[in-house]
């Protein structure tokens, strides 16, 4: 699966376990170098990208990012934190434009997840990013690139510039005339790898006495170093029996399905689910991703390689001769073509419900993207499904059927109309090859959804960014109870100012009781204990989540932010007691001064199952 739906699991260890098999594949083949996790915030929805981040929480994301290296480097293979930095907040959501913002800004939100990755798992690696943070190019900035990654975050590794991104100082930023004058800038800002042709001129520099000799030695040292500390040449390469004995060995497939099963999340369900079938004869499944395995960007694989499973191929597996299957697109993901809607219409109107797949397509950006609506460099003006896919959503509606939406795609869209009109909505992020097994299980209730929202959805484009770690003076204005068009009221005059389905939301096909939660602290952190208790009939997964808001500081904090999280497995009837640790520095931010301070005072610890269902609720004074 990919990052997004990795983010959504809520799950680090089992994305350790993960990138644990991933690494023994790789080292098989002879790889030493991922490129990869995206460390990347994804508050600016209109970008393609947002698929290969974990999330919109700087939190969730660093603790995503060290399970994700961890496991890879139990083999030796370095991974490549990216993009450094603050590259996923785009101007107008276009990729590869101007960051706005702060140091402040950059300190506080920015710079925590590579902060924490790098401080707990000391990577070998880090890419920089294409993008200028308050109108400075990154790739070209020895202030970001050595004087805050070396020198204020520790980081020991080698610096890789992303593809072109030195050479556009020049041709992109405009900040240099010439290939030289970028490759230099470059090289003594700290980008020690480079991916274009500019480094090419730094020979005839050195020969020249632009640039001292120092700089190639420090680059070429911190490569070495990494060379040596993975082994490369003692051990250069792979073991071609390794290969056949573990490159998708079953455990692999299997675990593949695992992190598919956990990333799913269930957001409206009046009850269809799991699916009855002694109720349904007949099942029309349709929609334009109803049977196409969606890989997402950067996937490396063909879209309709054989090992992929797509929906309608999984509820046949899952299904088998129970109940009849028809299948119709209905119309494509992205045009305005709607000429075959009646079509996928009369294939429900001849059976006893409808799943309908819709949502985003992402091919890999170099090998032939054919109509891409995500992914790199594939960036949307408007939130709104794609094409005709609402205008088929609402035709099969009128058939009178059940409609159960499964909504695949890389990226939250506003579907105000899903949330009022569908009996259920099942979000499945691109979740690798077992995407369609997955999904069949869940509908039938072989699998009890556990994923939650690691990216708040939308109610419209202009409802965007809807983040939930706001300002308060972002969202409460004192009347926020929202218009409608009959009725326009203060603010957003039509709607209210807030997500549609928040962070950390989900459902299960169980339900879950808190109590007695008990907050305290124990010398430098607060520790959190709550009973969560499964009262429903299935055995199930819960994601306990730990909120704190800072209630008076000197500047501007969120009116909640995530600072611990726990996955637990509940039994159907039994009860289990989770406990949740906060160390007193998650609570320091970056002041007037740019000083890092934890300031005395009160804090408002909340403990919930979503950033906007929280269930206690207790004020603790520390210093």
């Amino acid at each position: 699966p990919h990052s997004i739906a990795q983010g959504s699991t809520f799950n680090p260890a089992l994305i350790e376990r993960m990138t644990d098999a991933c690494g023994r594949e790789a080292a098989a083949m002879g790889l030493h170098q991922i490129l990869s996790p995206v460390l990347d915030i994804a508050r600016e929805l209109r970008w393609g990208r947002i698929e290969e981040t974990f999330g919109e929480d700087p939190y969730l994301i660093a603790e995503m990012g060290i399970g994700f290296v961890r496991g890879y480097q139990k083999h030796r293979i370095s991974c490549m934190p990216k993009h450094f930095v603050a590259h996923g907040t785009p101007t107008g959501g276009l990729n590869c434009a101007q960051v706005s913002g702060g140091e402040r800004e950059l300190r506080n939100l920015y710079l925590y997840p590579f902060a924490r990755v790098i401080a707990e798992t000391d990577p070998l690696a880090v890419m920089s990013c294409y993008s200028a943070f308050d109108g400075v190019p990154v790739s070209g900035s020895r202030y970001y690139m050595t004087d805050i990654l070396r020198g204020e975050l520790g980081f020991r590794g080698f610096v890789y510039s992303d593809w072109g991104s030195v050479d556009r100082l020049k041709t992109f930023h405009y900040a240099v005339e010439t290939s030289a004058d970028a490759a230099r800038q470059s090289l003594m800002a700290g980008i020690d790898l480079n991916v274009d042709s500019a480094y090419q001129t730094l020979e005839e520099q050195v020969e020249a006495g632009k640039i001292d000799m120092e700089y190639i030695d420090t680059a070429v040292r911190r490569m070495l170093y990494v060379k040596f500390a993975l082994g490369i040449f003692d051990e250069p390469y792979g073991d071609a029996e390794e290969v056949e004995r573990v490159v998708r060995c079953a455990d692999h497939v299997a675990l593949a399905k695992e992190v598919a099963d956990e990333s799913a999340v269930l957001l409206e369900n009046n009850g269809i689910l799991p699916l009855d079938l002694k109720k349904y004869k007949s099942i029309a499944v349709v929609g334009p991703n109803s049977d196409q395995t969606v890989y997402g960007d950067y996937s490396w694989v063909r879209p309709d390689t054989e090992e992929g499973v797509t929906l309608y191929q999984g509820l046949k597996n899952v299904l088998g001769d129970a109940v009849a299957l028809r299948h119709a697109d209905g119309c494509d993901w992205w045009s305005q073509d709607g000429s075959r809607i009646a079509e996928a219409v009369a294939a429900v109107e001849q059976s006893d419900l409808a799943i309908v797949a819709v949502g985003t397509r992402s091919t890999y950006l170099g090998r032939g993207p054919r109509k891409s609506t995500a992914g790199e460099g594939f960036d949307l003006s408007s939130l709104e499904l794609p094409g005709r896919q609402l205008d088929l959503l609402k035709a099969v509606k009128a058939t009178g059927k059940p409609l159960v939406v499964v909504f695949i795609a890389g990226k939250p869209l506003a579907m105000p109309w899903v949330k009022e009109n569908a009996d259920a909505l099942l979000v499945q992020w691109y979740a690798g090859e077992q995407q369609g097994n997955s999904a069949a299980d869940i509908l039938v209730g072989n699998v009890n959804p556990s994923g939650r929202l690691n990216v708040s959805f939308p109610r419209s484009t202009g409802n965007s960014p809807c983040y939930y770690n706001y300002y308060p003076t972002d969202r409460e204005f004192g009347n926020d109870r929202g218009g409608s068009y009959e009725e326009p009221a203060l603010h957003y005059i039509f709607e209210k100012p807030y997500a549609l389905w928040s962070f950390g939301y989900g459902l299960s096909y169980t339900e879950y009781k808190y109590g007695n939660c008990r907050v305290r602290t124990e010398g430098e952190r607060i520790v959190a204990e709550v009973e969560v208790e499964n009262c429903g009939p299935r055995d199930g997964k819960e994601v306990v989540q730990l909120y704190v808001r800072d209630m008076i500081s000197s500047v501007a904090t969120p009116v909640r932010q995530l600072k611990a999280f726990e996955k637990v497995p509940v039994r159907a009837g039994e009860k289990v007691t989770v406990r949740l640790e906060v160390p007193f520095s998650e609570l320091m931010f970056t002041n007037e001064r740019m000083e890092r301070v934890l300031e005395p005072g009160e804090f408002e610890v909340q403990v919930g199952s979503s950033s906007d269902r929280i269930h206690f609720r207790e004020k603790i004074r520390i210093g």
